[in-house]
């Protein structure tokens, strides 16, 4: 079926309602995706029909229950081409899946030991490194970047050596859309010896990604940027990996057998799901990746690179405003600022007029400490959205830029 945006918005409750007296214009998917009816529907059919708990009950809901959960991390197995189902780890999302790997790096890792991340990563792809490091005393590196805001891949072989044993990197920069060769970077750590986890939160819902072909050993991302829900995502990692690291939670489901003298742990992927997961949201990311895959990812990817190309054309005519993020490869996010005028008086202007975009650090701050900015406007387009509302964004941004000075 061809791809036809207007179809594929009747699919979006969200996108029908007004904001301000204006018709919504969401440019904010970079911080969460909207969600299609058949994702509503599906979080309504499990608590209408056959809400239970899993894994734990002879009963017939709790055995449809089981299976819809089960199905979906099956779903997810197939989407992202990874070799064994129990090497899916359904967690809260990305971050608890960073704190999950890092947590059990604990015991890998002494004073001496290096670590590496990227300068242009989420702060929660910063943070539980450096406890990492604060608990072993290995030391944390950083791959900079450059103006246009790539990696500078000669500094990274740089930083590689034997005593690296983690790299950890972004596989799209949320505050600039810069897409990272994440192929050459895992190469090149594996090299070394070294482990590599890749935060997909932001390129799963633009491309899909071929998990065995990348040999990646851990992979993270969230559902909510896939169309799904919020509060679920899953952790990637190889089955060797898996069996090596501890149990980052105890509680019930994790367990084999439990005594007072002690407990033995379930295999994968059990060993890592502790407690009542989020069931209903499990299923739901299995439809999300349903619906993508239905619309077709070389489709999203034509069509977001489309609004890419055509958004950049039209912002430049704006005089005074300058985009942060020009490499040759980045997907679907505009960050820019207007000379003179601070980035939230943009975005809060720009909210009057129906339109969402996001404002301020991103969670992001050594991006923006590199480029001396306190912040910047961020657009960031989805399939669903179309050269109308760029165009509604640019003539928001005049306006903006108007009034302010």
């Amino acid at each position: 079926m061809a791809f036809n945006v207007q179809e594929i918005r009747k699919d979006f409750p969200i996108l029908q309602r007004e904001v301000n007296g204006k018709p919504l214009v969401y440019l904010d998917n970079a911080a969460t995706a909207q969600k299609p009816q058949a994702v509503i529907d599906c979080i309504v059919d499990y608590y209408s029909n056959y809400n239970a708990n899993i894994h734990r009950g002879v009963h017939s809901l709790s055995q449809e229950a089981t299976d819809a959960y089960e199905g979906a991390r099956k779903k997810i197995q197939e989407h992202f081409n990874i070799k064994h189902a129990h090497e899916v780890i359904f967690t809260a999302g990305t971050t608890h899946g960073i704190n999950l790997v890092a947590n059990g790096f604990n015991k890998f890792l002494k004073k001496g030991d290096e670590i590496i991340v990227s300068a242009l990563e989420h702060h929660s792809n910063i943070v539980p490194w450096q406890m990492l490091c604060e608990r072993t005393g290995a030391e944390l590196k950083v791959i900079p970047i450059d103006e246009k805001g790539v990696l500078i891949l000669s500094e990274y072989e740089k930083l590689l050596s034997k005593n690296t044993k983690l790299v950890f990197v972004n596989h799209i920069s949320n505050a600039l859309g810069t897409i990272n060769p994440i192929a050459e970077i895992i190469e090149k750590a594996h090299e070394k010896g070294a482990a590599v986890l890749v935060d997909g939160a932001q390129s799963c819902s633009h491309i899909k990604p071929d998990l065995q072909a990348l040999d990646v050993d851990f992979y993270v991302t969230s559902a909510h940027k896939m169309c799904g829900p919020t509060g679920v995502g899953i952790l990637y990692g190889k089955e060797e990996w898996l069996n090596k690291i501890p149990p980052y939670q105890g509680g019930g489901e994790m367990i084999a057998e439990v005594t007072f003298k002690k407990t033995t742990y379930a295999g994968l992927p059990h060993k890592f799901e502790a407690g009542t997961p989020n069931i209903s949201g499990g299923i739901a990311f299995g439809a999300a990746i349903d619906y993508l895959n239905s619309i077709g990812f070389n489709e999203i990817e034509a069509h977001e690179h489309e609004l890419l190309r055509y958004a950049t054309d039209q912002l430049t005519t704006i005089e005074g405003l300058k985009i942060y993020g020009t490499g040759v490869d980045k997907t679907s996010v505009i960050s820019f600022n207007i000379e003179g005028i601070h980035p939230y008086d943009i975005g809060t202007i720009v909210d009057k007029l129906g339109i969402a975009v996001r404002t301020g650090h991103h969670c992001a701050q050594p991006i923006m400490d590199y480029y001396k900015i306190p912040g910047t406007v961020r657009a960031s387009f989805a399939f669903y959205n179309t050269k109308e509302e760029v165009d509604a964004l640019v003539k928001a941004v005049k306006k903006a830029k108007t009034m302010l000075t």
